[in-house]
């Protein structure tokens, strides 16, 4: 829906259904990922109906080259495969909730380097929390960085009101890739974080009187500049 369709909707329910509602902005969904390497150690020791469980492990982490996505591999060979698998499923478990933010990471290389496994007492379920620990550990150790989502946008305007649109775009962090006419219009592509375009439709109506329009779609998460980074997390006391 447009905002305009929503500023009605939110109206509708002060108003008439007498809602009383928090209303904001839409929050970003926001990413995390590595830059440098990092190790950790995890472990479970505890009794679960009445049985011992017990499971110890080391995990590396390593950046993954961009849009790699989340790849395990494992250095040890001798422990049972469902084991093997376990660590596996705990770890990618954790990368669900990264230790910057608390947001999901991507793009990294996740390696087991050891395992300490006791007959009769290592199971599935320890693997899997000594994992999560472990990944976690590995992350403290290595350097993390927030990414942001980055939208494509496509604005049609009239070639007057092509300067103020341009200047807005580079106060909301735009990076302008091309300019070319179409039918008596000028389009302008640009990509900008998501972060900045809340309000976008009303501002680039006040700036064209109505008369300019635009599209966007996501592009790809990349990294938020420090000072940028550091607000965000202020916000969220981190």
């Amino acid at each position: 829906m447009g905002e305009l369709h929503l500023e009605i909707l939110v109206d509708r329910l002060l108003r008439e259904f007498k809602v009383k509602a928090n209303v904001g902005q839409p929050q970003v969904s926001y990413r995390e990922t590595i830059i440098s390497a990092g190790k950790g150690k995890g472990s479970f020791e505890r009794e679960v109906a009445g049985k011992p469980n017990y499971a110890a492990c080391e995990i590396e982490v390593q950046p993954n080259e961009h849009g790699g996505g989340i790849v395990f591999s494992s250095a040890v060979q001798e422990a049972p495969k469902e084991l093997i698998r376990a660590v596996e499923q705990g770890a990618r478990e954790a990368c669900e909730v990264g230790i910057l933010a608390g947001y999901q990471l991507m793009d990294i290389k996740i390696n087991l380097k050891s395992m300490d496994v006791r007959e009769d007492e290592s199971t599935e379920m320890a693997f899997k929390v000594a994992a999560a620990n472990a990944l976690r550990e590995a992350l403290k150790s290595a350097k993390s960085q927030l990414l942001e989502p980055m939208f494509k946008v496509e604005i049609t305007t009239p070639e007057e009101y092509m300067g103020n649109i341009i200047g807005d775009l580079n106060s909301r962090r735009g990076n302008v890739s091309n300019m070319a006419p179409r039918g008596g219009v000028q389009v302008v592509e640009a990509l900008l974080p998501l972060n900045t375009m809340f309000g976008y439709a009303t501002d680039l109506r006040s700036m064209s009187q109505g008369r300019a329009t635009f599209s966007m779609e996501f592009w790809e998460y990349a990294p938020t500049p420090p000072k940028v980074a550091q607000e965000i997390l202020k916000k969220i006391g981190r």
